[in-house]
């Protein structure tokens, strides 16, 4: 049977789309832990929840049974770092694509209500299992790019997952440029960011929920509170606008994910020392080429990091000691690692993420390189990421509890010949095809009279 008529046959038999109990049987299945893969394994979903999976599972009466015999299991896979769905076409001013640009507004941008679910991307990340993404803002014209977002794949109106997740800030090479062209000036701005954002929760930490005039302010939304309160008095010196300064509040006091965008080895350090004068900032690093050189320093600071997992040519004066051995270096000294594309296509091109993760299994068997097992390259499509910004309970595993999304793959999914066959998003089947099938199969076989007119010339 073919991967669309299995795809087909699953779909038909799970519509209309909701979740439904499941039993996936007699795969090799891999649960996304850095465990090597069980053969003959067996997944229960039910109610859009992983139940259970491992070997001698029990199956549930009356749960539909999918047979995966001769196939692979995997839970879908998270992306540790996208823009996908707020990029499509990048055309200037003329493109699809929602960045903030010249914005008066950088910290307080909420990068949610930019995602289109209908953007042909999301369907061709599906189609090749990547079931759920980090979102981020880029930052554009300051050091903050605003809020992230986790998001879903599914054939769907309702993508996002979880809403300002985290809070993307720039304080290597971009982040020097964009704060006036250095370093130094990057981090002042960062601590006088993070000083207004303190200043401000002082003052406005017990306003929330008050009534302002006639306005009665949001209680679940802690920046218009503290923006609209009279109360809230701010110093002269402020360079920040009232809604990006409170939108750092719940990163400093650790409600909210930091992730900071760096690949020299001096700066992920200064990164890292940042905690010494904010305590509480629950960090994640996103690139990190250089991480190998102080991997230990990574480790003992208890910060993962979404790395870029082949990033091995010098491309920038900050990523001079690139290597492919950069990632399995890191693993090597306990840092937790997921796998992230930034400043690779990571708008349109995930499915790639697999077939770094594939490399980096093979450089295990180069002599003088690092790579790492085929179930810790796993974990960093899947649990690695989710871990990394405490979604590890939630997305990324098939561990009970977790939502059911599930893959079944032709073969080993980090070998480039095999494909996803059947997905589910939340117990749920989801389609396939994605827009290149169809214009593929709407040309396939058209006669020539049915060209436009200049192509039968």
């Amino acid at each position: 049977m073919t991967r669309a008529a299995f795809a087909a046959l699953l779909l038909l038999s799970a519509a209309p789309a909701v979740a439904e109990t499941i039993a996936i049987r007699g795969g090799t299945l891999a649960l996304g832990d850095g465990a090597e893969p069980i053969q003959g394994g067996t997944v229960v979903i039910r109610d859009g929840r992983v139940v259970a999976a491992g070997l001698n599972v029990g199956i549930p009466s009356g749960a539909r049974i999918v047979d995966a015999t001769g196939k692979w299991v995997t839970p879908g896979f998270v992306s540790g770092y996208s823009q996908l769905g707020i990029n499509e076409v990048d055309l200037g001013a003329n493109g699809t694509t929602d960045q903030q640009a010249t914005s008066p507004f950088n910290a307080a941008i909420d990068v949610a209500p930019a995602v289109n679910p209908q953007v042909p991307t999301i369907a061709i990340s599906r189609a090749d299992g990547v079931t759920r993404a980090i979102v981020s803002p880029s930052a554009s014209n300051n050091i903050f790019g605003g809020q992230g977002a986790l998001i879903d794949t599914g054939d769907d109106m309702d993508a996002v997952t979880r809403a300002r997740l985290f809070q993307f800030v720039e304080l290597g090479e971009q982040g020097a440029a964009n704060a006036g062209g250095s370093r130094p000036a990057a981090h002042v701005l960062f601590r006088s960011a993070f000083r207004e954002a303190a200043q401000l929760s002082r003052y406005g930490s017990d306003i929330i929920g008050r009534t302002e005039g006639r306005r009665q302010v949001r209680t679940d939304d802690p920046v218009s509170a503290r923006v609209y309160s009279s109360d809230a008095q701010r110093s002269d010196d402020v360079r920040l606008t009232r809604f990006d300064a409170a939108a750092l509040v719940p990163v400093l006091q650790g409600r909210q994910y930091l992730l900071v965008h760096v690949e020299r080895a001096s700066d992920i350090l200064e990164v890292i020392a940042l905690r010494r004068e904010f305590p509480k900032l629950r960090l994640v690093i996103v690139g990190a080429s250089e991480g190998w050189l102080v991997a230990d320093k990574i480790a003992a600071a208890g910060v993962p990091v979404i790395a870029s997992a082949l990033n091995d040519l010098p491309s920038s004066f900050e990523q001079k000691g690139a290597t492919q051995s950069n990632i399995g270096r890191m693993r090597a000294a306990g840092v937790d690692v997921g796998i992230g594309m930034i400043g690779d296509n990571e708008n349109r091109q995930l499915y790639n993420a697999r077939q770094y993760a594939g490399n980096l299994v093979a450089l295990g068997k180069v002599p003088g390189a690092a790579g790492v097992s085929w179930g810790e390259a796993l974990a960093m499509l899947t649990s690695g990421p989710a871990k990394a910004f405490g979604m590890g309970d939630q997305i990324g595993s098939l561990k009970a509890g977790s939502h059911g999304d599930a893959v079944i793959w032709s073969g080993d999914p980090l070998e480039l010949s095999s494909v996803p066959e059947a997905v589910w998003i939340d117990g749920v089947a989801q389609p396939l095809e994605t827009r290149q099938d169809k214009l593929r199969n709407r040309y396939l076989d058209l006669n020539r009279g049915d060209l436009p007119e200049a192509y039968r010339r």
